[in-house]
């Protein structure tokens, strides 16, 4: 082993060393939150290509969003390693697709779609179906979770058909009758293959049929990829899984890294049995389990055991202990346990609020927010998260009102704001002329010739909005690695830009529970703790409210160093509170100016 290779393993602690150094064969790395899963496998990938294991380009690794993508590759790249392959499944898809589809069938890829709203309005129209936007978007998922699924139209068709128990395994969406469910999405294929378009889902089929059909392609693809990791194991569906094992073929050289307690997409399709029986499916498979929390506090890590104590595949957390020698993250002092001889102060202990209403929820939250800002917190280390989209509303009032800014994750993404386009474009355009200044001087050059300032601008609204994002922008360059070029600032700029690996924001972030996976704040509120919400009112079988435990556990789990809960009764009709938190032993503190407890 070389000295450099031998270096990618310092500061791993024991257990994921032994992932680390585990380079072939089955491995299931059983990680759970906050654990430094990500760490894990990219020094494991790193190590494997140092020592001489792998060739990077033979190395690929899946994750399910461009982010987390992209997220893989900046850490390898950050290690030294370049030129392995970290995509989605579908990115790795359809990439073999435009290879070989000109080979195997001959002219261009079809199209694929964006998405399946228009295609499926013109298709309800075909069938002369009147349908409102919201039960689109709720067919659009039905189709989607058919097709993961790996399901027929005439499978689909018996799941709706009562059994001798008078119900049907799965319920049309929305108020559609099943018949007129079976129509669209019969009305919907056809249209999309008259138009010779794919959709995403297609793209994992076609690939997959592609690699069962032809021989040459089996063969190509297989010569390519030697090494597979995938990150997110819990997640993959029925089809992926099915596109992975043709990937592989007869060779078992497959890392999986997962947690069943983070099983948050089955409407979608995923399912965690692909990663629990995996030692089953591999025998022979080295098993680790990453089960210290690097992430958040005690109190707070105590709180997650107690929420999936004795469920399937659930891990134990521990805290790390501070005499441990492995080094903490730069971005997180806190390692969790008890307050140390120096004088730190104790973690705090999670809170539970009730309040009457809705918007007195958001009120005293916001209230609480902006105090704590004006004592010095960053408005970035907050998050507020709900279970619901429409929850939001009383949050954004309340907090314009309380003047703290704020970012709701899933609206604007930062790279299609006109100011940051317009940034990327100047700083890249800046890039290509050879200069010896400093990084930080080229890049806040440009960005003050397009009005940043040193100092954010008093004024509120969109000249704050605006300096904000391009001071987002300049909050890069403490990420970067010593010695980067202007031009290597620009290129992963605009990696960033293509993968939307947005950067942190001054505001406080607003999102669901499910868009709050993988992100972490010091700082989270979980408003809208009430039966009915979490777990969400349609969750009526175990396994469904089982799945909103788990969403739960993943938003108690992103908090670092504060948690509070809080539920309201809701003026509109009686609400208790989750049926969750009585579980969690917190105390539900009196809210001033609420009759709930």
């Amino acid at each position: 082993m070389t000295d450099s290779a031998a270096a990618l393993l310092d500061g791993l602690d024991d257990a994921q060393r032994v992932a680390a150094e585990a380079l072939l064969g089955p491995v299931c790395v059983l990680a759970g939150a906050g654990t430094g899963k990500t760490r894990a496998i990219t020094h494991r990938i790193a190590y494997g290509v140092a020592a001489g294991v792998y060739a990077p380009n033979r190395v690929m690794a899946l994750t399910f969003t461009t982010r987390a993508a992209s997220e893989l590759r900046t850490r390898l790249r950050q290690l030294g390693t370049t030129g392995v392959a970290a995509r989605t499944f579908h990115a790795a898809a359809l990439s073999q697709l435009n290879y070989f589809w000109p080979i195997v069938v001959g002219g261009g890829l079809p199209g694929v779609l964006d998405g399946k709203g228009r295609l499926l309005a013109q298709a309800a129209e075909r069938i002369r179906l009147r349908i409102d936007t919201a039960t689109l978007r709720d067919v659009a998922a039905d189709i989607e979770w058919r097709k993961v699924s790996e399901l027929a139209i005439d499978d689909y068709e018996r799941m709706l058909t009562p059994g001798p128990t008078g119900a049907a395994p799965r319920t049309p969406p929305g108020s559609l009758k099943p018949q007129q469910a079976l129509d669209l999405h019969r009305a919907y294929e056809a249209l999309k293959d008259e138009r010779r378009q794919l959709d995403f889902e297609d793209v994992l089929l076609a690939c997959a049929g592609m690699i069962e059909a032809e021989p040459s392609v089996a063969m190509h693809v297989r010569e390519q990829y030697r090494f597979f990791v995938v990150d997110e194991y819990q997640d993959v569906s029925p089809l992926q899984q099915r596109l992975l094992d043709l990937w592989l073929g007869d060779r078992s050289d497959l890392c999986v890294v997962g947690d069943a307690s983070q099983t948050i997409y089955s409407f979608a399709g995923a399912t965690s049995d692909f990663l629990l029986d995996f030692p089953r499916r591999y025998p022979d498979a080295a098993v680790v389990r990453l089960e210290h929390n690097y992430r958040s506090s005690a109190p707070i890590v105590e709180t997650a055991n107690r929420l999936m104590r004795g469920r399937p595949g659930a891990l134990t957390l521990r805290t790390r202990d501070p005499h441990d020698d492995v080094p903490a993250r730069s971005n997180d002092a806190r390692t969790g346990g008890s307050a140390s001889a120096a004088g730190v102060a104790p973690d705090p202990q999670p809170t539970v609020a009730g309040y009457e209403t809705d918007a007195a929820e958001a009120a005293a939250v916001a209230a609480e927010l902006s105090a704590r800002i004006q004592q010095g917190a960053k408005p970035q280390q907050f998050a507020l998260l709900y279970r619901v989209n429409a929850q939001a509303a009383p949050l954004e009032a309340a907090l314009n009102a309380a003047g703290v800014a704020y970012q709701v994750r899933g609206g604007a993404r930062f790279f299609d704001l006109p100011e940051v386009r317009q940034a990327v474009m100047t700083l890249r355009a800046a890039s290509l002329t050879v200069t010896d200044e400093p990084l930080f001087q080229s890049v806040s050059d440009v960005l003050r010739s397009l009005g940043w300032t040193l100092e954010p601008p008093q004024a509120a609204g969109s000249v704050r909005d605006r300096w904000e994002s391009l001071n987002a922008i300049m909050g890069l360059l403490d990420d970067v690695p010593p010695g980067t070029t202007f031009r290597q600032f620009t290129e992963d700029l605009l990696a960033r830009q293509a993968a939307q690996h947005e950067p942190t924001i001054a505001a406080v972030t607003l999102c669901t529970l499910h868009a709050a996976k993988g992100l972490e704040w010091d700082d989270v509120h979980i408003v809208g703790l009430g039966d009915g919400l979490v777990p969400i009112g349609y969750a009526r079988t175990p396994t469904a409210v089982d799945e909103e435990r788990r969403l739960l556990y993943v938003g108690v789990t992103r908090a670092r160093r504060r948690l509070a809960l809080s539920w309201s009764a809701n003026a509109a009709g009686p609400r208790e509170p989750s049926r969750f938190l009585e579980e969690l032993g917190i105390r539900t503190e009196r809210a001033e100016h609420a009759s709930v407890s």
